[in-house]
């Protein structure tokens, strides 16, 4: 199953200051830029096995990091810059996101503070894919790297309540997660029903159908923690926060394990007992409060630990960095000294964690 990654990483520079990445886009085709100015994406090719996306994501983001310092930068591996206005996080000019601003309505705004990390894996048995990704989507609260928000510490896993709770509050089906499909065409009746009602929430705001329908398609338009991809084509995983390249791969890893068995093997939801060889998801309500539990309070919820291990998962071996940060408010200076302890922690981890065969 080829699998590859989409890492986010917000730019600072020797000050800790929030900064346009502007010539590291040029470092290589597998740099992008982001809808906000001071961060950049890194990605990597479809890769057969995890040893050859080990080596490609480390020397991509290795080949990153040292032409940024060149540039007096640093790349930080945080999921949100932990105290930052709109002023430090402009968007770049672009017209999806100012059509996203209108329609979604002033909430958006929290989108811009976050900084995610995607699996993407290739189609094979779709339909499993997508239930077990589902059904992992607490995962975030392993590689959990803020719990900040413009300085205030608002709960365990700051990105996921952002991104999901806040900024999509008003459109949920274009930004929370879905429940388990029996088919394709189901999820693809879901993708319809959404656009929909994402254009006519946009009518009603004053867009120009032309426009909106310019920059949107029903693939487009949704920006859940799970969906699929038209590109290579893929199921894609957007659940977790950015984090240092080390957890990003253990967990992309366990993941991919997680993936691969229950595509050989089929999927059954709820009680196990007739599941023969199939491999049991929960239901999807015990999904939707274990994922509560894990925003609100991380690892250190006993049901989220015991939930993830059920699946797979070994909780003991991650170390979110979230749990590095102090538990108080935080001033723009101390801000500014985490950005950059980060971005140290991140060339060290590239520096002590060579890739595996």
């Amino acid at each position: 199953m080829k699998t590859s990654l989409e890492v986010e990483y917000w730019v600072i520079d020797d000050d800790g200051d929030l900064v346009p990445p502007e010539s590291l886009l040029d470092v290589s085709k597998q740099i992008d830029p982001e809808f906000v100015e001071p961060m950049l994406e890194i990605k990597t090719t479809p890769c057969q096995s995890m040893a050859e996306l080990r080596a490609e994501f480390r020397d991509l983001i290795s080949t990153t990091v040292d032409a940024a310092r060149e540039q007096g930068k640093r790349l930080v591996p945080l999921s949100t810059p932990l105290h930052a206005g709109p002023e430090e996080v402009p968007y770049r000019d672009k017209q999806g996101t100012d059509l996203q601003r209108r329609i979604v309505g002033p909430a958006f705004e929290d989108a811009r503070v976050c900084a995610g990390t995607h699996i993407h894996f290739e189609q094979s048995n779709v339909v499993d894919q997508l239930n077990t990704l589902t059904a992992l989507d607490p995962a975030f609260a392993l590689v959990n790297s803020s719990s900040h928000y413009r300085g205030e510490r608002l709960l365990e896993c700051a990105r996921p309540f952002l991104y999901r709770r806040s900024c999509y509050d008003a459109c949920p089906e274009q930004g929370q997660l879905w429940p388990y499909v029996d088919s394709v065409e189901e999820w693809e009746t879901h993708l319809e029903d959404a656009y929909d009602g994402f254009r006519e929430r946009a009518l009603e705001r004053g867009v120009d159908p032309v426009d909106f329908e310019d920059e949107f398609d029903p693939y487009d338009a949704v920006w859940t923690p799970v969906r699929l991809r038209k590109a290579m084509p893929t199921v894609e995983w957007r659940s977790p926060d950015t984090a240092l390249p080390s957890q990003i791969l253990h967990l992309a890893e366990e993941v991919r394990s997680i993936v691969t068995h229950a595509d050989a093997r089929g999927t059954v939801v709820g009680d196990d007992s007739n599941a023969g060889s199939e491999v049991p998801l929960p239901e999807f309500e015990t999904v939707e409060s274990i994922t509560d539990a894990a925003i609100y309070d991380g690892l250190s919820d006993s049901s989220v630990r015991a939930y993830l291990q059920q699946l797979g998962f070994t909780p003991s071996t991650y170390d979110p960095l979230a749990n590095r940060l102090p538990d108080s408010r935080l001033t723009k200076r101390q801000a500014k000294r985490l950005r950059l302890e980060a971005a140290r922690q991140l060339e060290a981890d590239l520096a002590t964690q060579p890739a595996r065969a």
